[in-house]
């Protein structure tokens, strides 16, 4: 087994990356990055393609349920603050606003909201504050768009190689370029990615 192969841990019924051998067991990580664990070598096997898609899809929805529990994500329930009478700052920034809304400019748009509601609450105690409220949500797995696995070559002393399979459907497809080209270069080392597309759903 070579560092970064995808192994099946019947032991702990887990997919992880063979890391190496410390004394009599092997290393092994879990699939997208975590503590190792210990295994024996005499039971781990190759993982197979099923075993390696849901390891790297359940990877991402780790992730994903991280991302839920510390994101503290504000929707904006109020209007917009409104310039108050008299004032030339106000009236300056509410016709940036005006500007960028007429030329489809989102982001501009939003500036000019964000510098009228911290302008009226530094002179104007508060005038204009705007009302938000939490709103749950989930990131889930687009079902209509397959995953995608790369490996690139990163070898070499003074620069990386920078070889890459490019996208490929399949784990093993990238683990056959990486086969090949260390055949062709004696290369050994590589980064490994994984991609998928997400779908954040709003939960009412």
């Amino acid at each position: 087994m070579e560092p970064g192969s995808l192994v099946y841990d019947p032991r702990t019924r887990k997919v992880g990356e063979y890391q190496g051998r410390s004394g009599p067991y092997v290393m092994l990580r879990p699939v997208g990055g975590g503590r190792e664990w210990q295994a024996d070598p005499a039971l781990v096997r190759a993982a197979t393609t099923e075993e390696r898609l849901s390891a790297g899809v359940r990877a991402v929805n780790d992730r994903s349920l991280t991302g839920l529990l510390t994101a503290r994500p504000l929707v904006e329930v109020g209007p917009p603050p409104e310039p108050v009478t008299g004032c030339a700052t106000c009236t300056g920034l509410a016709e940036r606003r005006d500007r960028a809304r007429a030329t489809g400019d989102g982001s501009a748009e939003t500036d000019a909201d964000v510098l009228l509601a911290r302008h009226q609450r530094l002179q104007h105690g508060g005038a204009g504050r705007r009302t938000f409220r939490y709103v749950p949500f989930a990131i889930v797995q687009d079902p209509s768009a397959l995953p995608e696995y790369e490996a690139r070559c990163v070898s070499g002393d003074d620069a990386d190689c920078g070889a890459g399979s490019g996208p490929c459907g399949d784990p093993a497809e990238a683990e056959e370029w990486q086969r090949r080209h260390t055949q062709e270069t004696r290369h050994t080392r590589y980064r490994r990615s994984f991609a998928d597309y997400a779908v954040l759903e709003c939960r009412s």
